[in-house]
């Protein structure tokens, strides 16, 4: 089978992802063996693949938004069946954390595309319990951007404290952020978003938001929460100013470039900041009930496998609007 790897972390515009044929994998004990016919493009991927993220293991075949269908089946899945993996692979089931409901905190959780090799490839290897069923009405392109996009920007709009009516504000419009504002409209929340990119700004404005300006501009009043998507630490001190008193700024990337200094006016009246920190599978199953309620729709560009560098470095330079997502 083909798998693209990462030996070396480089950036992104050197090509660092290395085509392999491999042997298809077997799966273990409570594993099935997927054929994955959809996987989404993260920029987490790109964290790994350029060194923001360290490689933990070498090599290693990035990729966490997988759709495939069982072809080796377990006790949960049968061969035929359609489902996904997403990010959180793994956890100890033991700690405080995973006996708390916060198995997202796991200090043994192990990570899709990271620990272990995920969905740029013909074949992976999915762990049946924290394997998903997928929505019947999307598309399998469609369903990919919902394994990590959709899940994480589920859990940021709740920690943003943002209830129905509410105001909300984004900061970066990639795919969470295409994928959150569907969720944040279906529940009458007026959003606003700050983006550089015009592509992603008239997105936004498709979408339901209310305004669309560049990552600086001021909104045109107060929010009751925020959610920077964007890895730029210095939107923080933007993002809090934009809050009106008590309101709660999500970070939720998984890397962040250095923070400025903040005076403590900005936190003052009550203001907050919370880090998203992965997803628990509570996360991924109401993420995907809601997205076939809706329904949402993410907006996709399409790439062939074999373009996996190409696609990287269209999402780093934000040559697309939306969710990019690889088919073999």
């Amino acid at each position: 089978m083909r798998a693209f790897a990462v030996r070396e972390q480089a950036p992104i515009e050197a090509a660092p992802l290395v085509r392999e044929e491999r042997a298809v994998p077997a799966p273990g004990a409570g594993e099935v063996l997927v054929r994955v016919t959809a996987c989404g493009i993260c920029r987490t991927d790109l964290h790994v693949v350029e060194g923001d993220l360290p490689l933990v293991t070498v090599p290693i075949v990035p990729g966490h938004q997988i759709v495939g269908r069982v072809e080796r089946g377990g006790a949960r899945f049968r061969a035929g069946d359609r489902i996904g993996a997403a990010w959180l692979r793994a956890t100890c089931g033991r700690c405080a954390y995973c006996a708390s409901g916060r198995e997202n905190l796991c200090e043994r959780a192990r990570f899709t595309g990271w620990h272990v090799d995920g969905g740029f490839a013909d074949h992976a290897v999915v762990p049946e319990a924290f394997a998903y069923a997928l929505p019947g009405a999307l598309g399998d392109a469609e369903a990919a951007p919902l394994l990590c996009a959709g899940i994480i920007g589920y859990r940021a709009l709740r920690l943003s404290g943002v209830g129905p009516g509410g105001r909300l504000a984004i900061y970066g419009f990639g795919s969470s952020a295409s994928v959150t504002i569907q969720v944040a409209r279906a529940r009458a929340v007026q959003v606003f978003v700050c983006t550089r990119e015009r592509s992603h700004r008239d997105l936004a404005t498709a979408l339901g938001a209310s305004w669309a300006g560049q990552t600086a501009d001021p909104l045109p009043e107060p929010v009751d929460g925020a959610i920077i998507f964007a890895p730029a630490g210095e939107l923080v001190p933007i993002a809090l100013r934009s809050l009106a008193r008590g309101g709660a700024l999500a970070l939720a990337g998984i890397h962040m470039s250095r923070i400025p200094p903040l005076d403590y006016a900005e936190l003052f009246n009550e203001k907050r900041i919370v880090t998203v920190t992965a997803s628990t599978r509570a996360d991924g199953e109401e993420l995907l009930a809601e997205a076939a309620r809706i329904p949402i729709r993410p907006a996709v560009t399409t790439f062939p496998l074999d373009d996996a560098n190409a696609a990287l470095l269209a999402l780093k330079r934000g040559a697309f609007a939306g969710s990019g997502v690889l088919l073999p």
